[in-house]
């Protein structure tokens, strides 16, 4: 019995040992407390854009202007009435003669081959004047803008097709004065 007492203690002992020695769980971490506002602005990590040259990208909406300017419009057959791409088109025009009042501009009517030549230069001179027209009643000045005919004189195709003759059927814009100061519009 003495064997079984002792080694009963030495059991006990090593039991309250152990125990004593175990590893205690760490307590939880304190929550971070939010960061105070700063007047500072954040720090980016994006790249700062390519620096832009400025004078070739204006130089480009002078060019993007100018061509608007001389964009050609077209009319359906036997008509002087715009269609609603040439109203756009008259549209973007009167937004650059707008930013430019030393501008002016000679627009020029075109027919197809079909009809007399006294028909066709009279046609051409009322398409002329109707895209002047839809440009002096939205606010440009009427000495600013000249109309000429050529009737069918001066064909951008040449043809017998209604695709030819589709193309004939235009005013064509030409610049006449203060061009070399265009500048492109807001």
């Amino acid at each position: 019995m003495m064997r079984v007492s002792r080694v009963l203690t030495v059991l006990v002992s090593t039991t309250l040992v152990l125990g004593a020695c175990k590893k205690k769980q760490p307590p939880a971490p304190a929550p971070t407390p939010a960061p105070a506002p700063t007047n500072e602005a954040p720090v980016r990590n994006t790249p700062a854009p390519a620096p832009v040259d400025t004078m070739e990208a204006y130089r480009s909406k002078i060019a993007a202007a100018r061509a608007v300017l001389l964009e050609t419009i077209y009319f359906e057959y036997d008509a002087d009435e715009l269609r609603d791409d040439a109203r756009a088109s008259l549209d973007a025009k009167l937004a650059i003669l707008n930013a430019n009042p030393n501008l002016r501009i000679r627009i020029a009517g075109h027919c197809d081959e079909r009809g007399s030549d006294e028909y066709n230069i009279a046609l051409g001179r009322r398409r002329s004047e109707v895209a002047k027209r839809y440009l002096i009643d939205r606010g440009v000045d009427a000495s600013r803008v000249e109309t000429s005919s050529f009737g069918r004189e001066r064909p951008a195709v040449q043809g017998t097709s209604e695709e030819a003759w589709s193309k004939n059927r235009r005013d064509e814009f030409e610049i006449t004065a203060g061009g070399d100061n265009l500048r492109p519009a807001p």
